[in-house]
This record gives structure tokens, C-alpha cells and sequence, in this order.
């Protein structure tokens, strides 16, 4: 932990998150334990800071690691402390007479027993209240053995003194709490206090808290391992917020791995990676990873501490996590099962939300500080080379990590009054597929294979949807769909799409990175420079990630010049196709004539339980627009559904239109087909045949629990083999027979998966 500024052991200083003031006490080089349950040093000091501070919502003692008491713990401390000036200022306790003292001195010995009273509440406010108790109860055993008027009166005096004292000890609530215990309480036990005071302790490189004790009424749902970490996921009683619980493997190591984390800690800290070095994220990781794998083994060597090489590793992970990485933000995106993280200003009083695939909405028991969202913020500016200012309140980028990808929104003051605010969109690790999606029941079989059939027929396409409609990963899945032959170019402003992994997978494609809409000016080219370069380049596929300004009227023109040459397909906001073309024709201004350049609108969105606890998400309609209408397409029927989502039967149903064939665009797309052209059966018969094979591949991974059949590698393969199959099929019959199409794909499936 460093301190803000120069803080004395024993000193202190106030850090405002938000709405709180957290007080950070110095125990570095202190002589006892930086533990208030533990240690009556410690509670007295802390109440004495507290008598200057009483504003405090949380405290932390800092030593070799960091001692959270929460805004709870902290009160009852408060109120002690706000009791203790009380007494010593108020005349009517410290005041002679009140303690029936004469001027000639007699009774002298009770001042010094209630000074002995509430001194000791700083250090013991439970062995006070018992204390006093026991003076009253020896006091009212002589009061009433008083023969004498005036040693009646002094006594009363006195009585009244300690039992306005015992009233205001009564009515803390650390005495409250424990009413209970405290028969046969002796001074010096602390046992008690180790019930109610229960600190979060974290390594002192860490900012982050957490809250360490699961909820002990919560029904346990779910626990998984991510990585070395744990996570469990808890249903609350009395709330609708189902809490995921981290356990990060930093909490559980041992005092000597503690200390060789630490020792490198500090050494790394003197080197500070310039900003040019975050210009290869990855390099600059494996870099400090290396080195802290090195220091670590040598300072292991030197401390003669014994540990093996893999606990090694462990260690320089969690050292490059809190040194140049962004802390437990990067355990939470590690987890496959997580979608959305959102972190909201004033940073530091609520905790991180997150969406998970399994459990929608929860709570998470990280609560990440001020400290925190600063140091993210600084990065992120120097990872992506945007600014994050003023006059620049928000900035798209996103993080790419070790077993991760995401997307990332920020937004600061002034557009956040409350400084700065997160949110991450977690990148499924592999692309979605349309398979996948069929698994998840987001679509069927049959609405992939015409998917499918619109993407071979070069197609101009929109995904639309709301946010968090899963749009992007649609569009990525119809990449997948796309045949490695051709050239795909992408043109995204931050890299959503899964360019890095097809082209791991062999696609020729090329990313086009370019300015966010947000940003007026910068170093990029702007996305509508940008998609009118990718026209420079040849004949492509061009997929765009989202269209959201000027670039639609560049797309619009791509989608003119590509169409009947590649698939040309974006994202875009939009609950309907009318939706879609009110955004595009009337909020973005492009030519309603323009707009006829889309063949193709697939919509997607979210669906909500009647009791609003659960959701889903599907394709609710795939539309094709016709080119004959001239003012509105809704009012001239220049929409027409080919597959409708049916709630009743939670099912995309392909309408009457598409049955009977009643498709321009589909028909457009056969009359380049010689097999195709006026055949409508045959048209269906492949739009079957590609469903047929989807259903297939989920089948067999349903059955034989081979969930990797689902994945872009496998599908690519099976999606090859279909258009070699085909090209076969066709040499040797003369057509596209889908029977022996699927025969032949059928058998190279069984003996790729060893069916006999």
C-alpha cells in the first residue's frame, strides 16, 4: 500500500471514494498487530484516529497486508469514539461534585476509577461496560449499609454519575451485539470482539475489496474453478440479486509465497513501462512475466524458501495481474461463463455487476477503488492511444488478455459526474457458430441453413437487434459460414469480430481498425475513409462491426458496388426491419433509395419470463426487403418475412412466403445457378439439405459429448467438405442431388468421429 503522502507509523490519512471517507492507518513499524479484534493497542489507537476523524465510513490498517473493516464495523467504532469525547468533555461525568467528592478529598479514589472507565473503553469497551457493572453492583451493596445523610447524598451523586455512564455504554452497539457473551467476560479476553470484528485482509498490492464471508443463509447454486480461482454462485433470501462469490487464488497462498510476492513486487515497481511499450500489450506481459518468474526463483533461492517451479508460475501470473494488469477485472473475464462487467461511478461504494450466461444479472463481492479505476484508466489510454479527458469524456478500446477478450466503454466527468465508470462486453473465447446457436436454441436448424444459403449467395445483410441482442456474435458466425477461399476485410472501430481467430484458422482477412464514432479527430481514418479504402482492395467479403454515423452512407455504397460479387454485412441497432430503416434513412440520412441495396435483415433480441427473472436470447425474424416500393417499405410491403419467430412454440417458423417460394431474393440468388434457375424445389431442397447438416453436427455432439463439434474449427471443416461434396456430386450427376450430397457428407462425418 503506498500512502497518498508521507504518513508516521501510527498515522493516517483520508481517502474519499465517492460519497465515503476511507481511513488508511500506517501499521508499518508499529510494535502490535494491526488487528482490532486481536490486539487492545490496535482499538485504542484506532479510536483515537477516529476522535479526530469521526466522519470515516471504512478503515484499513496497512501493514505487510491490508485489514478492511467495513462501514458497519467501522460505526460501532465510531460511536465508542464519539462516546469517549463525550465523557471527557462533559463536566456532569469528570465534575467533582457529581462524583460525590468533598472538598476535603474524601471519595477522592472515584475520579480516578471512572477516568480508569472510560479510558479503558478506547482499548476494551466490553471489559469497561463489565467493569463498571461490577463497581455499581459493589457500590450498591455499601449504599445501603449507609447510616450517615450526607454519605447518602455523596453516594447517590456518585451512583448517578456510573449509571449514566452504564446507559450510554448500553446503548452501543457493539455492547448490544453482545449482551450475550458477556457473563464471565474478564478483562483482557478478547474473544468477543473476534465475533464482531471480522476484516477483509488482502495483500497490500491489492486495492480491490472483497467481501470475504459467503452469505450464510444463501442456497448455493452453482461452484466452478476458473483457472486457480473459485466461484460460487448463491441465491439470497429476500432479494432478487443472485451473488457471485470470487475466491481468487491470491487469498490462499501461503505467509512464504506471500513474502517472495511482495519482495519482486516492490523490485518490479521501480521499473515503470514506458508509455511505447503498451503499444505491444502482449510483449510488454510476457516481458515482466519473465522477468518476475526469474526474480521470483532467485529470490526463493535466496530466503531458502522451498517451492516448486509451477507455484512459480502461479506466482509471476498473479505478479503481472497487479503490476501491469488490471487486478481481479482479468480473473472475472477469464470466466467463459461471464458476458457483461459493469463497474459504476462513484467507484469504490457499490460492487462489480456482472451477466452471466447461466444466472442473467448478479452482484459480484468485489468492490474495486478509486485507486483501481485510476490505474485502469491511465492504461487503457496508453493501450488504445485515445484520449480519456474533458473535452473527450468517453473512449471505446478493447483489452485482450491471456484466455480473454473484451470489449470496453469508459465514460469520466463531466459526462460521469462521479469520475470514472467501466463497462466490459466479454468476447466469447472461439467464434459463435451457427450450430452453436442452434444448440442454444437462438435459432434452428433450418433458419441456419437459410442463413447459410443467403451467405454462399452473396448476399447484402444486416444483423440487427437491441443491445446485448447478441448481434455481434451472429454476425461473427456467419463469417464462420464464409468459405476460406475468399478475401474477408473487416472494418470495426474497436476489434470485436473474430478476425485474430479465423485467421488462425486460415481465412485470408484482413482487419481495418478506425476511429471511433465518439472521437472527432484523432490519428485513425474514419470509418467511412476506412470501408471506402477496403473498395481499393479487390474483390472481398466486407463485414463491418457496427454502423452507427457517416459510415452508412459508405457501406450503402459498398453494398451497391459488392452485391452479386461477396457478402457485404454489418451491425446495427434495430428491434425490427422498419426499425432498421428508420435508423438508416431518417437518424443516419441515407437516400431511401440507398437503403434498397439491403437484401437481407436478420433481427435479434433478447426475450424476458412474464416474471422478469429470466431471459434469452433469439432471432426473431429474417426478412428480406424488395426493391419495388418507392416512399415507405413498411406501408408498401417492402418487407417480407421469410421466417418468423413464434413464442408459443419458442420456434423461427419460415412463413407462407418462404414455402411457396415467394422470394425475390432467393430466386435472384438461384438465377445464377444453372441447376437452380426456375427451380424452386431445388432452391428448398438445399436450404434443407445445409439445415440437415447443422442439426446433424449437434446431434452427434449431443450424443457423443463432443461439444469442440460445435466450435469454428469443425464446423469450417464440415462447411469445406459440404461444398466438396457438392462440386462432386454435381460433376458426376449433372445436379445437386441433396440426397447423395448429404450420403456422402454423412460418411465423412462418421469417419472423421470413428462411427462405425
Amino acid at each position: 500500500m503506498v500512502f497518498q503522502k508521507r504518513v508516521q507509523p501510527g498515522g493516517f490519512e483520508i481517502i474519499k471514494e465517492g460519497q465515503e471517507q476511507v481511513m488508511k492507518i500506517n501499521f508499518q513499524g508499529l510494535s502490535f498487530s494491526p488487528s482490532i479484534e486481536g490486539s487492545d493497542l490496535a482499538m485504542s489507537l484506532v479510536i483515537s484516529k477516529l476522535q479526530e476523524s469521526p466522519g470515516a465510513s471504512r478503515i484499513v490498517l496497512v501493514e505487510r497486508r491490508n485489514y478492511l473493516y467495513n462501514y458497519t464495523q467501522t460505526q460501532m467504532l465510531v460511536e465508542i469514539a464519539n462516546l469517549y469525547n463525550l465523557l471527557i468533555k462533559q463536566k456532569k461525568v469528570l465534575n467533582l461534585y457529581n462524583l460525590g467528592i468533598t472538598p476535603d478529598g474524601a471519595n477522592a479514589e472515584r475520579l480516578g476509577i471512572v477516568q480508569f472507565i472510560i479510558n479503558l473503553m478506547k482499548s476494551d469497551p466490553l471489559g469497561s461496560y463489565v467493569e463498571l457493572k461490577r463497581i455499581m453492583r459493589d457500590e450498591t451493596i455499601k449504599f445501603e449499609k449507609l447510616i450517615n445523610k450526607e454519605d447518602e447524598d455523596s453516594m447517590r451523586r456518585y451512583m448517578s454519575a456510573l449509571t449514566y455512564i452504564s446507559k450510554l455504554l448500553e446503548g452501543t452497539t457493539i455492547v448490544k451485539l453482545s449482551k450475550n457473551y458477556l457473563p464471565g467476560y474478564n478483562l483482557g479476553d478478547r474473544s468477543i470482539y473476534a465475533q464482531i470484528f471480522k476484516p477483509s485482509i488482502t495483500p497490500d498490492f491489492m486495492l480491490t475489496r472483497m467481501m470475504f464471508t459467503p452469505p450464510m443463509d444463501g442456497e448455493e447454486l452453482d461452484i466452478y474453478k476458473v483457472g486457480e480461482a473459485t466461484v460460487t454462485i448463491f441465491k439470497q433470501p429476500g432479494t432478487v440479486k443472485t451473488l457471485y462469490f470470487l475466491e481468487p487464488p491470491e487469498f490462499t497462498i501461503s505467509e512464504d509465497k506471500y513474502i517472495l510476492l511482495d519482495m519482486a513486487r516492490n523490485i518490479l515497481a521501480e521499473h515503470r513501462p514506458r508509455e511505447e511499450e503498451f503499444l505491444d500489450p502482449e510483449k510488454l506481459r510476457n516481458t515482466f512475466y519473465n522477468i518476475g518468474k526469474d526474480l521470483l526463483l532467485e529470490l526463493a533461492e535466496s530466503k531458502n524458501i522451498d517451492i516448486s517451479y509451477e507455484e512459480i508460475l502461479n506466482l509471476a501470473g498473479i505478479l503481472v495481474r497487479y503490476t501491469i494488469g488490471f487486478g481481479l477485472i482479468e480473473i472475472l473475464l477469464q470466466d467463459p461463463k461471464i458476458q457483461d462487467i459493469s463497474i459504476n461511478g462513484p467507484i469504490g461504494e457499490t460492487p462489480i455487476f456482472i451477466v452471466h450466461q447461466d444466472y442473467d444479472d448478479c452482484v459480484t463481492n468485489i468492490y474495486p477503488s478509486r485507486e483501481d479505476s485510476e490505474s485502469w484508466g491511465t492504461k487503457f489510454r496508453l493501450l488504445s492511444g485515445r484520449p480519456l479527458d474533458e473535452a473527450n469524456p468517453v473512449l471505446d478500446t478493447e483489452l485482450e488478455i491471456p484466455g480473454a477478450r473484451a470489449r470496453t466503454a469508459i465514460i469520466s466527468a463531466p459526462l460521469n459526474p462521479y469520475g470514472l465508470g467501466f463497462s466490459f462486453r466479454r468476447h466469447r473465447d472461439k467464434p459463435w457458430t451457427l450450430p452453436l446457436f442452434c444448440k442454444v436454441k437462438m435459432m434452428n436448424s433450418l433458419s441456419a441453413g437459410l442463413i447459410s444459403f443467403l451467405t454462399d449467395g452473396s448476399r447484402t445483410m444486416l444483423v440487427a437487434g437491441t443491445r446485448s441482442s447478441g448481434k455481434t456474435s451472429l454476425l461473427g458466425a456467419v463469417m464462420v459460414g464464409i468459405l476460406r477461399r475468399f478475401r474477408v476485410i473487416t472494418v470495426e472501430d474497436t476489434l470485436e469480430l473474430p478476425g485474430k481467430a479465423l485467421r488462425d484458422l486460415g481465412y485470408n482477412i484482413q482487419q481495418m481498425k478506425v476511429r471511433s464514432a465518439l472521437v472527432e479527430s484523432g490519428s485513425e481514418m474514419s470509418a467511412d475513409e476506412g470501408i471506402r479504402a477496403s473498395l481499393r482492395l479487390g474483390d472481398s467479403a466486407l463485414v463491418v462491426g457496427e454502423v452507427r454515423s457517416k459510415e452508412a452512407f459508405a457501406l450503402y455504397e459498398a453494398m451497391r458496388v459488392g452485391a452479386l460479387a461477396n457478402v457485404v454485412a454489418g451491425t446495427i441497432h434495430g428491434d425490427s426491419p422498419y426499425g432498421v430503416y428508420d435508423r438508416v434513412v431518417n437518424d443516419l440520412k441515407v437516400p431511401a433509395t440507398s437503403f434498397k441495396a439491403t437484401d437481407i435483415i436478420i433481427v435479434a433480441n433478447p426475450m424476458k419470463s412474464p416474471d422478469g427473472m429470466q431471459k434469452w436470447r433469439r432471432v426473431v425474424s429474417i426478412t428480406e426487403v424488395r426493391k419495388h416500393w418507392e416512399q415507405d417499405p413498411l406501408r408498401e410491403q417492402g418487407f417480407v418475412d421469410l421466417m418468423k419467430y413464434n413464442p408459443n412454440t419458442d420456434e423461427l417458423e419460415p412463413t407462407a412466403e418462404l414455402i411457396n417460394g415467394n422470394s425475390e431474393i432467393l430466386k435472384s440468388i438461384a438465377g445464377n445457378v444453372k441447376e437452380w434457375a426456375g427451380n424452386w424445389d431445388a432452391i428448398w431442397h438445399n436450404i434443407e439439405l445445409r439445415g440437415k447438416i447443422f442439426q446433424a453436427i449437434v446431434d452427434y455432439s449431443t450424443k457423443l459429448n463432443k461439444p469442440e463439434m460445435l466450435e469454428a474449427e469443425f464446423v469450417i471443416k464440415s462447411n469445406d467438405m459440404f461444398h466438396l461434396f457438392s462440386e462432386e456430386v454435381k460433376n458426376e450427376f449433372g445436379e445437386l442431388d441433396s440426397r447423395k450430397i448429404f450420403f456422402r457428407w454423412h460418411d465423412w462425418l462418421k469417419r472423421e468421429l470413428a462411427i462405425k
